[in-house]
């Protein structure tokens, strides 16, 4: 049973689900300040809601007096990590890598405490150490030490195999280079602690055999459950995409909603995964019943939003949200997009609408949304589905499109 207030914490809010050795691991964290870091390629310009799990990981480290550390991939997003993957990932340009990166960083700075003031969040680029290297003496030094028998028994590659999907031999030497960095941040920054999704767990275990092997030292791993909603989807996804964590990828509005939507037998698990209110007061919360259950959503809304936004927008949006729902005002922060105006004027049908807006994924989803009366045109019910939505729509200069009661977007002419 863990007795370090760090551990305590993570596993009554659900964030662990494997560790190598939690006594260990426990007496460590009981013993002064751990190192621990989270990987993180570059894939896009941000990161999204999946990865949410992993950066309040590394908030509750440092809230509890570690050190969290940020690793960027900018050396192995030139490879891509196959765990969880059934096809390769399309190779990126170093210039693509690089705007990636400064992206991403934008990301952790509300989350984390970077500077001088200790634990102080470090951020790292595995390009530092990965691309200096040559890759016989790698291989040479680092290589003998993993065994190909071993390797096919992980998920992240028996998965891929079983499946028929091709695994280049590229990806296969991600593992390789995951375990490198966890010797070189252990090297360099004293890193003792390695944590990751659940589809890690090969990657991470052949890195503390690395180093136990070459450095003849006690490190550790960790792992978070997958996270699903109780409906079973993926956690992150909508109609309109992914949920990015920064403004320019997605408003703190739809940011707001989309924790808003959040399932009713999800509140309480997700109020201890994304937010730092007290777990006595999420309990109270998860208990509401009834009408409850909403003002409970839009607490978990308000709190995850502050954190990534800032509270003046999350507060902004929940009153955004108050007047268009509670008071049927069409407000100015609600999602906008933009469509041209010419074309406007000829007429949009309004399944065509839909889509542009994001609020259905395909011209067929569309048509089914107003053929079930789920969808309305400045908060009129739509019965026609080829309906042409013309500037004789604008409405203060837009046209207020809804899915269902909850999703709003205001189409505006240019």
């Amino acid at each position: 049973m863990a007795t370090s207030e760090f551990l305590i914490e993570a596993t009554a809010r659900g964030f662990v689900h494997q560790c190598t050795d939690p006594a260990a691991l426990d007496a460590a964290l009981r013993g002064g300040t751990v190192a621990g870091y989270i990987g993180f390629d570059c894939t896009a310009d941000s990161l999204h809601v999946g990865s949410l799990v992993q950066i309040m990981l590394l908030r509750l480290m440092q809230r509890h007096g570690h050190r969290p550390v940020v690793l960027m991939g900018g050396g192995t997003t030139r490879i891509g990590d196959p765990s969880g993957k059934d096809e390769s990932r399309q190779l990126l340009s170093d210039a693509q890598i690089a705007a990636n990166m400064a992206g991403i960083r934008r990301v952790f700075e509300p989350f984390l405490r970077f500077g001088d003031a200790a634990p102080a969040a470090l951020m790292a680029n595995n390009a530092d150490w990965l691309d200096p290297l040559g890759y016989i003496p790698l291989l040479r030094e680092v290589g003998t030490h993993f065994t190909i028998n071993r390797m096919l028994t992980f998920d992240s590659v028996r998965l891929r195999l079983e499946r028929e999907q091709p695994l280049t031999f590229l990806e296969f030497n991600y593992m390789i280079l995951q375990a490198y960095d966890f010797r070189e941040l252990h090297r360099r920054h004293g890193v003792t602690l390695q944590m990751g999704g659940s589809d890690q767990w090969g990657n991470i275990v052949s890195g503390i055999e690395l180093v136990r092997r070459t450095e003849s030292a006690t490190v550790f791993g960790l792992t978070t459950p997958l996270i699903t909603t109780a409906s079973g989807a993926k956690m992150g996804k909508t109609a309109r995409g992914a949920v990015w964590l920064t403004a320019d990828r997605i408003s703190p509005y739809e940011y707001w909603q989309f924790w808003r939507n959040t399932e009713d037998a999800d509140v309480g698990r997700f109020l201890r995964l994304f937010t730092d209110l007290p777990l006595d007061e999420i309990a109270r919360l998860e208990a509401l019943g009834g009408a409850g259950i909403n003002a409970a959503k839009a607490v978990l809304a308000t709190e995850a939003t502050a954190l990534a936004h800032g509270r003046t927008a999350a507060e902004q949006a929940e009153a955004t949200a108050h007047a268009t729902f509670a008071e049927g005002r069409t407000a100015d922060t609600l999602p906008s997009v933009q469509v041209a105006a010419a074309e406007l004027a000829q007429g949009i049908p309004v399944f065509a609408l839909l889509v542009t807006a994001g609020l259905a994924a395909s011209n067929g989803e569309a048509r089914r949304l107003i053929r079930q009366s789920g969808a309305r045109l400045n908060d009129e019910m739509l019965s026609d589905e080829a309906l042409p939505v013309t500037t004789a729509h604008l409405r203060d200069g837009a046209i207020k499109l809804s899915k269902g009661r909850k999703q709003h977007v205001l189409v505006r002419a240019e």
